[in-house]
């Protein structure tokens, strides 16, 4: 028994030495390069040296795509696609009050079709702006007898209907008036010369001057100052129907360059 328990603690000892021994080898071991001088058994990567001021002017640009442009351009967002290009700037004198309304869209006021909007005499030749004053004078006397010698007879004659005028065209004025008399015929024939006209087809064989310029406008295109003056001629039921029509159709007044009394005639 006691032979057996000297064995067994003689091999305990040898064990313990073993272990000693090699412990004593690996604390011997030299270090290597990239030695960690960390404790607590962290090891310690070197970081790799910072790059110097130039050194991104000598970097290799990235590879470009099948279009040419790398993915870091300017002309790419960050998940590769083509941003908008920016609005165009607007044109100038847009929104400049310095302009007129015409300048900056046309918005404003409607376009004439065949020319500039005038009034009163601005622009009328003497023989037109005569016959313009001795109608407007008639007008306001209330005298519809004295609009006879300025209505022409015949083929080539004043136009006062769009259908045939039988027998006396005074009486055919005054029936036509709401009074009976002619007076609401006149009180229109004032308005519409007092309102602005138009020269249409200048320099041309049928050229003539036209009350009011709604003839020659877009009807759906007024303004509200142009709204103004259409409505001391007509009610704004009658506009609406005019929007429905697709043009001006009340009574309209024309005046040739030789000063003659070519129309005063209602529709269109």
């Amino acid at each position: 028994m006691r032979r057996a328990n000297l064995v067994i603690s003689a091999a305990a000892f040898g064990v313990a030495l073993l272990t000693a021994a090699n412990a004593l080898a690996f604390s011997q071991i030299e270090p290597t390069e990239g030695r960690s001088d960390s404790k607590e058994g962290i090891l310690a990567v070197p970081l790799p040296p910072l790059p110097s001021a130039d050194a991104g002017a000598n970097r290799p640009a990235p590879p470009a795509d099948d279009d040419g442009q790398n993915d870091d351009g300017p002309g790419r967002t960050d998940d590769g696609e083509t941003p908008l290009p920016p609005a165009e700037e607007p044109e100038s004198g847009i929104g400049d009050e310095s302009h007129p309304p015409s300048a900056r869209g046309g918005m404003e006021l409607a376009v004439p079709l065949a020319t500039e909007i005038a009034y009163g005499d601005d622009g009328l030749p003497a023989p037109v702006r005569y016959l313009r004053e001795k109608l407007i004078a008639i007008a306001k006397a209330g005298e519809i007898e004295k609009l006879r010698p300025y209505i022409e007879s015949g083929e080539d004659g004043t136009v006062l209907s769009f259908g045939d005028v039988a027998g006396d065209p005074i009486e055919f004025l005054k029936q036509t008036s709401g009074d009976g008399q002619g007076l609401e015929i006149l009180a229109i024939l004032r308005e519409l010369l007092e309102a602005g006209h138009v020269r249409v087809e200048p320099g041309a064989d049928d050229e003539i001057y036209v009350w009011p310029y709604f003839t020659q406008v877009a009807i759906d295109s007024l303004s509200k100052p142009q709204l103004v003056e259409l409505f001391e001629l007509v009610t704004a039921g009658d506009y609406e129907q005019m929007k429905e029509f697709g043009a001006y159709n009340f009574y309209r007044l024309g005046i040739s360059p030789e000063g003659r009394l070519s129309f005063f005639v209602a529709g269109d």
